[in-house]
């Protein structure tokens, strides 16, 4: 006889009264490549096109005024069309024995290739040594490279030099611009940086036991591993040095003038009202660190971006 029992009735499950809750949505994430490279969305893409024309603007603003009449830049509304008046202003500043704009370039291309030669070679040196080399005095000497980044010598040191270059009687002369910013702290601050991140010690003593000198070692190795940093801080060096003002003007003179005296003299020759002449000079005084920017811009890039992923 079977014993089978019944299967027991299960109580009905009470229905939750409450509505459904929506599904979460997950935040979107910014559209990354395949490779990893951010990939930047439309209005990304409309706000650095519009922070490019406002840092474009003043350059071209620039050479439409020296393309025109002075009167165009003060006229309402203002003129944003580039005139034809652009190549006789530019023979005219070239021939003005007043403003010197052609002695001025020429100054200002020889100070500056000296002083943008010496401190990238010493700069160098100096960031090789420091960062390599094992020497008494060397922590000493490096805090006062450090010293001399965070105290204003433009400024303290100013009356200080100038008597020096009385007493040298180099007032007047190229030298008495180029020997004071020969080399800088900063150059090399940032080539010991730059040697003690991308150039291994195995490297180094590698290289020794093959009988390398520490001159072909700085030679062979560190040179090829720092070019990148070398065109950034000669770039760096050269636009510091070409659009140096106040030294040049305490110690040459009107007869001898860099490129920014040169265009200060325009301002007080027989144009001084002449906006359009002004500007000219000025759009001459770029040309050189345009040509620079146009030449080494991918060097300079690459140099930023290594040396601020290092």
């Amino acid at each position: 006889m079977s014993t089978a029992t019944a299967p027991r009735p299960t109580a009905p499950v009470a229905e939750d009264p409450r509505p459904p809750k929506p599904p979460r949505r997950r935040k979107a994430k910014a559209p990354v490549e395949s490779d990893g490279v951010f990939a930047p969305t439309v209005m990304t893409r409309v706000g650095l096109a519009f922070v490019a024309l406002l840092s474009i603007f003043p350059l071209y603003w620039m050479v439409v005024i020296a393309s025109r009449v002075s009167s165009d830049a003060s006229g309402f509304p203002p003129a944003l069309l580039p005139g034809g008046n652009l190549g006789e202003h530019i023979q005219t500043a070239l021939a003005s024995d007043e403003a010197n704009l052609l002695l001025g370039l020429r100054n200002s291309l020889i100070i500056t290739g000296t002083v943008t030669f010496s401190v990238v070679l010493l700069s160098t040196l100096g960031g090789f040594a420091f960062a390599k080399l094992r020497f008494r005095g060397s922590k000493f000497l490096m805090g006062t490279v450090l010293f001399s980044m965070m105290v204003p010598l433009q400024q303290l040191g100013v009356v200080p030099l100038y008597m020096v270059m009385v007493e040298l009687q180099w007032l007047d002369t190229l030298q008495a611009v180029i020997l004071p910013f020969l080399i800088n702290g900063f150059g090399i601050f940032m080539m010991r940086q730059y040697v003690e991140q991308s150039i291994p010690d195995e490297i180094i003593e590698a290289a020794r036991i093959d009988g390398a000198t520490t001159f072909g070692i700085w030679w062979r190795i560190v040179l090829p591993a720092l070019r990148p940093a070398m065109v950034v801080l000669g770039l760096l060096t050269f636009m510091l040095n070409w659009n140096e003002f106040l030294w040049p003007f305490m110690v040459l003179s009107e007869q001898n003038p860099t490129i920014q005296l040169a265009i200060r003299q325009i301002s007080t020759a027989t144009w001084a009202a002449d906006l359009s002449m002004i500007f000219t000079g000025t759009l001459i005084s770029i040309i050189p660190i345009a040509i620079l920017f146009v030449v080494f811009g991918r060097q300079i890039v690459h140099g930023i971006m290594e040396g601020s992923g290092k």
